[in-house]
């Protein structure tokens, strides 16, 4: 009689274990994958209500936003990796199994994380979220990922430079290619140049501080941090720069709304537009398109140090709450109303100093926003063209003779800023309103690299800030 063959034991079931780093960060990309979400809003109120458990602690946070912040900037490379370990296209994988390996590449070849750590944690991550089945697969691919580091992946992923070098550089550098392309026509130059650029907005930006002025000082600002966790801004009187891991909202000034969060490019903006000459009296400003309220803080308190007014004006109505909360407690006299400013509400030649900042496709702004970059498509640039003409245009008319613009975008895309001002005076040539161009430069005193004029274009890897583009106008007619 034969023997039945041995049955090996099976392994008892082991329940997955939870994981609240990893799976915040999962639920922070399923947000802005499903709902279109910025990561930059989800992901402060998923780390409040994590730190309410006693287990979770400024590390669990740090590391959280990490891997949430450093996998969307990573997207595209992680992307072309994850493609080549998988046995169908990646549109087929389902996007929560996408999430989970685009997370586990991430801490496999963008962070110092140890392999065995990096793929167990997320398979264990795949265990709760996915359930035991897909977390086999998950298992399965990123071993195979594991077997390179991001050098070894890129040799095998990215053309060669000689052979295409923006499709090298946006596999490199993890940018759509349109991107790169219109970056590098913006930034003009060799190759280091646009690598530089891209590497910056592959870097976690500083929290900027701005003191609004009459309000609060840098000094307070730097005495109230620490010298040990600030530093003096690079180019703005009212700037201070956190250490990394600041807390903003722990300072009285920021609570109270005499100091708020900028980055310097902005504040860059605010001063020039209040520093360019004008002809006349100078008593009533507007800005334009105010929301969400950080420039025209600022610039409601430049005005109120000369004992001008601030009409601060935004189309949409919960945006123009925001802006009515940012400038609460100004000393100066100010208004915010909820208007279109294709659709003026008020005179034409009813003010001295007008700033538009345009909605526009944020490519200035990669490194706040870096889901954006995978969101944005060229064809975003024609559907912002008639709105941002349009409202430089009504700006041109409602100030007055002598009086000046501020046309302000956070891009360098060519057809976001200088098209616009050239076509717009172009059409204004010859008409009621004539304008003449501004030299903005010397209105940024001490920032270096601004260009050829008389229009400024800020970079993130020149002057550590964001893209942003300023031209000035002065109305002659």
């Amino acid at each position: 009689m034969s023997q039945q063959p041995r049955r090996r034991p099976s392994k008892p079931y082991r329940r997955p274990q939870k994981d609240p780093v990893r799976i915040l960060a999962f639920e922070a990309l399923r947000a802005v994958d499903e709902r279109d979400a910025y990561a930059n809003l989800v992901l402060p109120p998923l780390l409040r209500k994590a730190r309410e458990d006693a287990d979770f602690d400024s590390r669990d946070a740090a590391l959280a936003t990490e891997l949430v912040y450093g996998t969307l900037r990573r997207q595209g490379t992680y992307d072309a990796i994850i493609a080549q370990c998988v046995d169908r296209p990646l549109r087929e994988v389902d996007p929560p199994v996408l999430d989970v390996l685009t997370l586990g590449a991430h801490q496999l070849l963008g962070t110092r994380i140890p392999t065995h750590a990096a793929v167990s944690a997320s398979v264990e991550l795949a265990r709760v979220v996915l359930g035991d089945g897909r977390a086999k697969f998950v298992n399965a691919v990123l071993r195979k990922i594991a077997a390179h580091d991001m050098d070894g992946w890129l040799e095998r992923v990215a053309p060669e430079y000689d052979e295409d070098p923006e499709d090298h550089l946006g596999i490199v550098h993890a940018h759509p290619r349109w991107i790169v392309s219109a970056l590098w026509d913006a930034l003009g130059g060799g190759r280091a140049g646009i690598e530089d650029l891209l590497e910056a907005d592959n870097e976690r930006p500083e929290v900027t501080l701005v003191a609004r002025p009459g309000r609060a000082t840098a000094d307070e600002l730097l005495d109230a941090v620490g010298e040990d966790s600030a530093l003096p801004g690079r180019w703005s009187p009212y700037a201070v720069r956190l250490a990394e891991g600041g807390e903003p909202g722990a300072l009285d000034a920021v609570r109270e709304g005499r100091a708020g969060v900028q980055d310097e490019g902005s504040q860059l903006v605010a001063i020039a537009l209040a520093n360019a000459p004008v002809e006349g009296p100078d008593r009533l400003w507007l800005d334009g398109c105010a929301g969400p309220g950080g420039k025209a803080a600022l610039l409601a308190a430049l005005a109120a140090g000369r004992g001008a007014a601030l009409v601060a004006s935004e189309k949409q109505p919960h945006r123009a709450r925001l802006v009515a909360r940012a400038l609460e407690g100004n000393p100066g006299p100010y208004a915010v109303i909820a208007a279109d400013g294709t659709r003026p509400a008020w005179q034409p030649g009813a003010f001295d100093r007008v700033l538009v900042d345009v909605p526009c496709t944020g490519l200035g702004a990669l490194r706040r926003r870096p889901e954006a970059r995978w969101r944005r498509r060229p064809e975003d640039l024609a559907g912002f063209a008639p709105l941002q003409r349009e409202l430089l245009r009504q700006a041109l008319v409602a100030v007055r003779v002598g009086g000046v613009v501020g046309y302000a975008t956070c891009s360098p895309h060519p057809a976001e800023t200088r098209a616009v001002v050239d076509d717009v005076i172009k059409g204004h040539s010859g008409q009621a309103v004539e304008v003449e161009w501004i030299d903005a430069r010397p209105l940024m005193a001490g920032v270096p690299a601004l260009g050829d004029g008389p229009d400024v274009q800020l970079w993130p890897h020149l002057h550590g800030t964001d893209a942003m583009y300023l031209a000035l106008l002065r109305r002659t007619a």
